[in-house]
C-alpha cells in the first residue's frame, strides 16, 4: 500500500515498525501462512487450549498404562525374579517426584518450551543442551518406531485371534498405524488430546476394575502383602527390576514440551507434572500388586518368567471373565495407539523447536495457519517412522526383535536425559540464587533425584544386554552410538559458536 507524502520527520521506531509490517505482509506459506522478520523463519507460534488434565492424559497415554501392565509388570516380576515389583514402581515414582520438585521450580522461571532440551541448555550450557536435544530426538523416534511395531503385532493378534480374520503382515499394520497417527498429528493438538482422553479412560476403567475385583475376591491364594516384605524387596535381580520400573515413567517431560499449547502454563504445567507422576506411581504399583494376588505369590514368578504377556492376559480373564479377555486384546491395541499418538506429538515438537532455534532447516518450524500445529515437523516424523519400518522389513528382522531393540535404546537414553536434567536444575539455580530461596527445591530434591537416576543409569549400562536382548558387542556398539549422538550435538554447538553466533545464541529457545 503506498504511503501518503508528509513533511513530518519519521522516527526510527516508526520506520522500523513499517518495515516489519511490510516483511510480515510479504512472507506467507501455502498452509502455514506464517509471517516472519526472517524470511526463512516463521514466527507463528504453536497454539492450543490444553488444560491440566489434557496434558496429564497425554503423559499417561505416552506410557500406555494398560500396555505397560501387560508388557512390563510381568517382566519385572519374572525377569527380576522378585515379588517386590510394586515396590520397584514406588521407588522409581519417589525418585521422579523428587525430580519434579526441581523441574517445576525451574519451569516457573524458564518459560521456554522444548522440554529437557531447554532445561539442560539453561542449566548446563548450550553445548550440553544441544547434545541433549539430539539425544532426546533420537530417544523419542526410537520409542515411537518400536511402538508402531508393537502396534502392528497387537493388531495382527486382534484380527487373527479375536476376530478370526485373515493373517496380515505385522509390518503393513504398523504402516497403517503410522498413517492414522500422521493424520491426527497434522491437526490441532486439542484433537489428539480428546482422542487420548477417551482411549485412556477406557484403559483406566478396566485396570481399576481388575484391581478392585482382585482384592475383593482374594485372587488365586488370597490377599497378601508379601510384595512389601523386606525379604522380597532385597531378593532377586533388584537392579533389573528397578531399571524396568524407571522405564515405565518415560515422557512426563511432555508437560513442559506442550507449554505453548497450554492454558495458563504457569499453573497448568506444574499441576500436570505432579499429577502424572503420582497417578503413574499408584496405578503401576497397585496393579502389579493385584497381578501378584490374582496369579498367586507361589507361582507368579515362574509363570511370568515363562510367559509374561500370557500371564497378565490370563489373570485379566480369570478375574474379569473370559469375555473381557477377548476384549482385552482390542484394549491393548487402543492403548498402544494412544501411546504412539502421544509420542509422535512429542517427537514432532522437538523437531519443531530445533528448527525454530535454526539448528534444523527452516521448513520444520512452519506452523499450520488454521490448526496451530507443527504440521511439517509432524509429517517428517511420520516419514522417519516409515523409513525405519521399511528398513527393518528389508533386512528381514522380526517385528518382536525390532521392538525389543528400539525400546531398550529409548529407555536407556531417557535415563541419561533425566539425569542431565536433574543436574541442570542445580546448575541453573546455583547461578541465579536470587530466583528461589528454598534449598529443598533448588538443591536437595534435585540432588537426591540425580543420585537415584545415576543408580538407574549404572544399572542400565550393566544390564543393557538384557534390555536389548543382544550380545555384549551389540550392546557396546549401541551405547557408543547413543553417546556419540550426544557428543555430535556438543561439537556442533561449539562450531556454531564460532561460525554461526546467531544460531548459537538461540540454542535452547534462548533469544536473549
Amino acid at each position: 500500500m503506498p504511503s501518503c507524502p508528509t513533511r513530518t520527520p519519521r522516527s526510527p521506531s516508526r520506520d522500523k515498525n513499517d518495515h516489519r509490517k511490510k516483511r510480515s505482509m510479504s512472507t506467507t506459506a501455502e498452509h502455514g501462512g506464517t509471517a516472519s522478520l526472517d524470511p526463512d523463519r516463521p514466527t507463528r507460534k504453536l497454539t492450543g487450549k490444553l488444560g491440566t488434565f489434557d496434558i496429564v492424559f497425554t503423559v499417561l497415554a505416552f506410557n500406555g498404562p494398560f500396555a505397560g501392565f501387560v508388557g512390563f509388570s510381568p517382566v519385572i516380576i519374572g525377569s527380576g525374579n522378585t515379588l517386590a515389583a510394586p515396590v520397584m514402581f514406588i521407588v522409581a515414582g519417589v525418585v521422579l517426584l523428587l525430580f519434579t520438585v526441581g523441574f517445576t521450580a525451574m519451569g516457573r522461571h524458564l518459560p521456554n518450551p522444548g522440554g529437557f532440551y531447554a532445561y539442560i541448555t539453561a542449566g548446563l550450557g548450550k553445548p550440553l543442551g544441544l547434545g541433549a536435544s539430539f539425544l532426546a530426538l533420537l530417544t523419542y523416534l526410537a520409542i515411537l518406531s518400536c511402538s508402531y511395531v508393537y502396534g502392528g503385532i497387537g493388531l495382527d493378534q486382534l484380527i487373527t485371534q479375536t476376530f478370526h480374520g485373515p493373517d496380515m503382515s505385522e509390518w503393513i499394520l504398523a504402516l497403517v498405524l503410522v498413517v492414522v497417527v500422521a493424520v491426527l498429528g497434522y491437526f490441532e493438538i486439542s484433537l489428539s488430546a480428546k482422542v487420548l482422553t477417551v482411549l485412556l479412560c477406557v484403559e483406566v476403567v478396566v485396570i481399576v476394575a481388575f484391581n478392585l475385583v482382585t482384592f475383593a475376591t482374594g485372587g488365586a491364594e488370597g490377599n497378601t502383602v508379601t510384595p512389601f516384605s523386606p525379604h522380597n524387596i532385597f531378593s532377586g535381580n533388584l537392579g533389573l527390576a528397578v531399571l524396568f520400573g524407571f522405564l515405565c515413567f518415560g515422557g512426563f517431560e511432555a508437560t513442559a514440551i506442550f507449554r505453548e499449547e497450554a492454558r495458563d502454563p504457569e499453573k497448568t504445567i506444574p499441576r500436570a507434572t505432579y499429577i502424572a507422576v503420582l497417578v503413574l506411581t499408584v496405578l503401576y504399583a497397585v496393579t502389579t500388586w493385584a497381578l501378584v494376588v490374582a496369579v498367586g505369590p507361589s507361582t507368579v514368578i515362574h509363570k511370568t518368567a515363562a510367559d509374561p504377556v500370557g500371564t497378565a492376559m490370563g489373570a485379566l480373564g480369570s478375574i474379569l471373565g473370559h469375555t473381557i479377555e477377548e476384549v482385552v486384546t482390542a484394549l491393548l491395541c487402543t492403548s498402544i495407539f494412544a501411546a504412539v499418538l502421544s509420542i509422535h506429538n512429542v517427537a514432532a515438537r522437538y523437531m519443531y523447536s530445533l528448527s525454530v532455534d535454526r539448528v534444523f532447516p527452516a521448513v520444520l518450524s512452519r506452523v499450520h495457519a488454521k490448526h496451530g500445529s507443527p504440521y511439517v515437523a509432524s509429517i517428517v516424523t511420520s516419514v522417519i517412522s516409515v523409513i525405519v519400518i521399511l528398513a527393518a522389513l528389508s533386512v528381514g528382522v522380526s517385528p518382536s526383535r525390532v521392538y525389543v531393540l528400539l525400546s531398550g535404546i529409548g529407555g536407556y537414553s531417557m535415563l541419561i536425559l533425566l539425569f542431565l536434567a536433574s543436574i541442570a536444575v542445580i546448575g541453573y539455580f546455583a547461578r541465579r540464587r536470587a530466583l528461589e530461596s528454598s534449598r529443598w527445591r533448588t538443591v536437595i530434591a534435585p540432588a537426591l533425584a540425580a543420585a537415584g537416576l545415576l543408580v538407574g543409569l549404572i544399572l542400565g549400562t550393566t544390564s543393557f544386554t538384557i534390555l536389548i536382548s543382544g550380545g555384549r558387542g551389540l550392546a557396546t556398539l549401541l551405547i557408543l552410538i547413543l553417546y556419540g549422538v550426544f557428543a555430535l550435538g556438543v561439537v556442533l554447538a561449539v562450531v556454531y559458536k564460532r561460525s554461526k553466533p546467531d544460531t548459537y545464541a538461540r540454542i535452547g529457545r534462548d533469544t536473549a
